[in-house]
């Protein structure tokens, strides 16, 4: 494949992703949710009932260990989120959701739920699939 036409579809791929998350912020923003997209990102993670390392944490967003320090850092000042002390090593810490943080993601879910069907709302199932598929084979193609 030419050098252009890669270079243009990975130009189209951050240019979408870049969309999808500033319109969310805005939606997340116009319901009054409280939280960025990147915070919400956090809070879902941590809604499947155990409490994380920030490396786990890290690993399942995507997000640099600085970047997500301030992001736990705004949680827990929200009363969203506390760190405890991790049982196996009392050297480090993992991130847990709060009884507030709970009641946010079962009200803020559906709101959320809303947001992201915008994006898919004129695709096909094949549209969907066969965007799957190649996402999934870009992703592998890329192995750390």
């Amino acid at each position: 494949m030419p050098t252009e036409k890669f270079s243009m579809y990975s130009y189209l791929l951050d240019r979408t992703a870049r969309r999808v998350k500033q319109y969310a912020q805005r939606r997340f923003n116009q319901e009054n949710l409280d939280v960025t997209v990147d915070q919400w990102l956090i809070l879902k993670n941590l809604n499947k009932g155990v409490d994380l390392s920030q490396s786990e944490l890290a690993e399942l967003t995507g997000k640099d260990h600085p970047t997500l320090t301030r992001i736990i850092d705004l949680l827990c000042k929200k009363g969203l989120t506390e760190r405890r002390v991790h049982p196996g090593d009392r050297r480090s810490f993992t991130v847990h959701l709060t009884e507030a943080g709970e009641q946010s993601v079962v009200v803020w879910s559906p709101k959320v739920a809303e947001i992201r069907m915008k994006a898919w709302e004129n695709l096909t199932e094949e549209d969907y699939e066969l965007l799957k598929k190649i996402l999934n084979k870009i992703y592998s193609n890329l192995d750390l």
